[in-house]
């Protein structure tokens, strides 16, 4: 089996057992909801925790915004060699990290 086609599989298994029911959580949207609430928070405790919540999930949405592309770069690569396999699974984990990111 090649061993390019094994580390993929073996980091979407990974990804998938990591996040488990969690890899669909709206991190974007919780960003927003968070960073509206730093807004109108009233005390510089109130702000700076929140704000420090907003942040969290910000990060993480760009963690998955920036693993979705690679997994689509990985997907065009994989294409244009003619590596249908790989490049599906590589399509389907970018989609995941893009839902997750959401």
């Amino acid at each position: 089996m090649n061993t390019k086609l094994m580390g993929l599989m073996a980091g979407t298994a990974l990804f998938f057992y990591s996040f488990g029911a969690n890899a669909l959580d709206n991190h974007f949207e919780q960003a927003i909801k968070y960073t509206e609430s730093t807004v109108s928070a009233l005390d510089a405790q109130s702000i700076a925790e929140r704000a420090e919540v907003a942040k969290s999930h910000a990060i993480i949405a760009k963690e998955h915004l920036d693993a979705g592309i690679k997994n689509l770069e990985s997907a065009i690569d994989h294409g244009k060699q003619g590596h249908a396999d790989i490049a599906k699974v590589a399509a389907e984990t970018a989609l995941t990290h893009l839902k997750a990111a959401r």
